[in-house]
């Protein structure tokens, strides 16, 4: 592979695809392609397949997915394990096909089950049951990295998949009722302190552990991968370390400047108690994160400042 490979980044326009378009443009590659939904809808097989048959592409990074936090998966199961799975095996079998050798599938961390041992292994996969508030991702997530697997087995091609924690970052969706924990309160503390500081209600308890990556660094990860020919087919992305929901939420409203209550309803549900990453092998292999969460936080705020107009807003 060379700084004029031909890379298509699926999801191009998303936090995490925007990201690594970003830092392949800073390293020198030239030659990178994206399509809008609009442009090419990948739930459509035909649409797929002609794309791969009329761009000649080299490498794909698979950064294109439904996602959601816990309101959106309970409230659209359907929507979040077909549509994930349509996307991904229409990519995956078209690069196959198409003889394409170099494949980076990325997921995430809600793959492994609900209790596995902390913090969680790449080998825990499929050891016991699922979070049942995202098993319909999740499920979606473990069809895509099986099938990487088995392309590995059958046909020993490069195809990886990298589950990363908890992301975050500039590009986020901000949208109440299907964003994700720390955006949303992000953008909670924010208007509750244009309201006069007014109280701000989270959900659940706050005692959940989570552990969060600054979407550059993920960007940096994916590079990594794409540079080298990793030994393994699944990797974690992630810091290794976590805080509680209550620590974030106390850490967010003292960089938004919101100086009301907090009040948490426990009647609503906290999800996995703990999602904590051993992300040693990734890290033996060479890379490692660089953005501590209050940096990477205080971008993010600073990100949605600039972009509060028109902040991506995910339609169902």
């Amino acid at each position: 592979m060379t700084k004029q490979s031909k890379i298509y980044i699926a999801g191009h326009k998303g936090m995490v695809g925007s990201a690594i378009w970003r830092c392949l443009e800073a390293k020198g590659y030239t030659n990178l392609i994206g399509k809008s939904s609009k442009a090419l809808d990948l739930r459509q097989q035909s649409e797929v397949y002609r794309f791969f048959d009329d761009e000649k592409i080299e490498v794909v990074i698979d950064a294109a997915a439904r996602v959601g936090g816990i309101l959106a998966n309970n409230t659209y199961p359907y929507q979040f394990l077909m549509e994930n799975m349509q996307i991904q095996n229409n990519l995956i079998d078209g690069a196959l096909s198409h003889g394409v050798e170099k494949f980076i599938f990325l997921g995430s961390s809600c793959i492994y089950p609900k209790h596995a041992p902390q913090p969680l292994k790449e080998e825990a996969l499929l050891t016991a049951p699922l979070e049942p508030t995202n098993e319909w991702y999740a499920i979606a997530k473990i069809s895509g990295v099986k099938a990487c697997e088995a392309i590995r087995k059958q046909y020993h091609k490069d195809y990886v998949s990298m589950m990363p924690t908890n992301l975050y970052g500039s590009h986020d969706n901000f949208d109440l009722k299907t964003s994700h924990v720390l955006p949303a309160m992000i953008r909670k503390f924010h208007e509750a302190k244009l309201n006069d500081h007014s109280t701000v209600q989270l959900w659940g308890t706050g005692t959940p552990m989570r552990e969060f990556l600054y979407v550059d660094d993920l960007a940096k990860a994916v590079v990594f991968a794409l540079e080298n020919q990793l030994p393994e087919h699944l990797y974690n992305v992630g810091t290794g370390k976590d805080i509680t929901i209550k620590e974030l939420a106390e850490t967010i409203q003292r960089i938004v400047g919101h100086q009301g209550a907090i009040v948490w309803d426990s009647t609503k549900p906290d999800g996995t108690p703990r999602k904590l990453m051993d992300v040693s092998k990734l890290n033996a292999l060479g890379w490692h994160y660089q953005t501590e969460l209050e940096e990477g936080i205080q971008k993010t705020y600073q990100w949605f400042l600039q972009h509060q107009d028109n902040f991506k807003e995910v339609k169902i």
